[in-house]
């Protein structure tokens, strides 16, 4: 109810400037090439204006859907919302080609000026956005713009509105769109001063930095002054260590310890970034904020008899959450882990998980793409009944290995052939995730019943 409830909200949003063009005094004698230029464009606008919203981390309105889905979302609709803004001066320059001149800021008006800006950040911020890591751009400093070109986006496309007048021509409507361009600037000014405020009272401290596998660390931290938070095994947080909670250098990490312990945090970080390559050099004693918890990837949402986990990678992460959380509850339902890496040496947190089969029913199959010198591909045990009869049995194996990466054969070979009903949760590369599904679902795996983490949040 609580989803249905933020999407009609949502929807009623987006369309409300349709009905605000139907409501008296309203331009007379428009074709509808130009009306539909128009409404195209405050769509469009509304949209774009809804955008931080979306990224405001609200946790009332990302619960229901998880808010790595949301920021999913966020990333194709903008293209959306753009196509839409561009399709309005498109419009109406096939309808009336004298327009564009329009396009040279030194003979238009300063309507057309702001709309000329609006576009142009708009198009830049897409494509800052779309070719970040193409262009090696840092990540903060892509914040920063991201940031800033949206402001100045909807500033100067709201000033276009108010300047041409043509659907603002009452003083009703012209205060109701500019009371709504202020609340959406309005959240950026909550997420970016007010929250981090709230972040400085609950400030929390760096207890260790552990080596792990993998090129992998795992940070702790401890509450300093607060009790801490609870969060669902599975679920994620901002980060913020050794810097002001004013900072726009902030990374989302999934928590690796259990829910049970909310007032001790772990988080496991591979070194890929700027941020997470230096991991290693936090000193234990620093100061760290933490927004959270976030998303819906856990297991407490999804109850079931049994599960099935996928981990590829540094995707093990939420995956170890669930484990320590389910030994902690002295959880009896059954798990079988398909865990994907490179080479055995490699997989991070490894003995944990050999630990962890000791307290919980865990079934481990490891699938490398190099496996160990050592290994030969298990081979089926024969067993005679007597009279010439003999059976297959499963092979005995000191670790259940695959090589290459997961795949339909394997799952038919590795998945038990049980009545129960068990959720399919998937974390890792986007590859991954996506060659996990497709074998899942080929195997008969329903799709309702396969979960995956998108923690490319940025």
């Amino acid at each position: 109810m609580s989803g249905f409830f933020w999407l009609t909200a949502y929807l009623v949003v987006i369309f409300a400037p349709l009905f605000f063009m139907l409501v008296r005094p309203i331009p007379s004698g428009r074709d509808f090439v130009t009306e539909l230029s128009i409404a195209l464009g405050f769509v469009g606008l509304t949209q774009m204006a809804v955008q931080f919203v979306l990224i405001a981390r609200f946790k009332r309105v990302t619960a229901p859907y998880g808010i790595d889905l949301i920021l999913q979302y966020h990333k194709q609709i903008a293209v959306v919302a753009i196509l839409l803004i561009l399709a309005h001066p498109v419009l109406l320059m096939i309808q009336q080609p004298w327009r564009l001149e329009l396009l040279n800021p030194l003979r238009g008006n300063w309507a057309s000026r702001f709309a000329l800006l609006s576009v142009l950040c708009l198009l830049l911020l897409w494509g800052l956005s779309a070719f970040r890591k193409q262009i090696r751009m840092n990540y903060e400093a892509w914040r920063l713009s991201h940031l800033f070109l949206s402001v100045l986006a909807l500033v100067s496309a709201q000033i276009h509105v108010a300047l041409a007048g043509l659907y603002t021509n009452t003083w009703w409507k012209h205060a109701l769109w500019i009371a709504m361009s202020a609340f959406f600037v309005g959240v950026v000014v909550w997420l970016r001063l007010i929250k981090p405020a709230q972040q400085r009272r609950q400030p929390w401290r760096v207890t260790a930095v552990r080596p792990e596998r993998g090129e992998t660390h795992t940070l702790a931290l401890e509450p300093v002054g607060h009790s801490g938070f609870r969060f669902h095994p599975g679920q994620f947080a901002w980060i913020k260590v050794d810097a002001s909670p004013y900072t726009i250098d902030e990374h989302p990490y999934s928590f690796s310890s259990s829910s049970e312990r909310g007032g001790q945090l772990e988080f496991g970080i591979k070194e890929l970034g700027d941020f997470s390559a230096n991991i290693k050099n936090v000193p234990v004693g620093a100061t760290a904020y933490v927004d959270g918890p976030h998303g819906a990837f856990s297991i407490d949402r999804y109850p079931a008899t049994g599960y099935f986990f996928f981990a590829g990678g540094v995707g093990i992460t939420p995956f170890m959450s669930f484990l320590h959380t389910m030994a902690d509850r002295g959880d009896p339902r059954p798990v079988l882990l398909f865990y994907a890496g490179k080479t055995w040496e490699a997989l991070t947190y490894r003995e944990e998980i050999e630990r962890l089969r000791e307290l919980l029913d865990l079934e481990v199959v490891y699938v490398l793409e190099e496996p160990p010198e050592d290994w030969e591909p298990p081979k089926p045990r024969v067993r005679a009944l007597g009279a010439g009869t003999y059976v297959l049995e499963p092979p005995e194996e000191a670790h259940k290995i695959e090589e290459g990466f997961v795949t339909a054969d394997i799952l038919r070979r590795r998945l038990p052939q049980e009545s129960i009903h068990r959720e399919a949760f998937i974390c890792g590369p986007a590859p991954f995730m996506d060659a996990v599904r497709d074998a899942l679902l080929e195997v008969g795996v329903d799709a309702e019943h396969i979960h995956m983490e998108q923690f490319d949040l940025v």
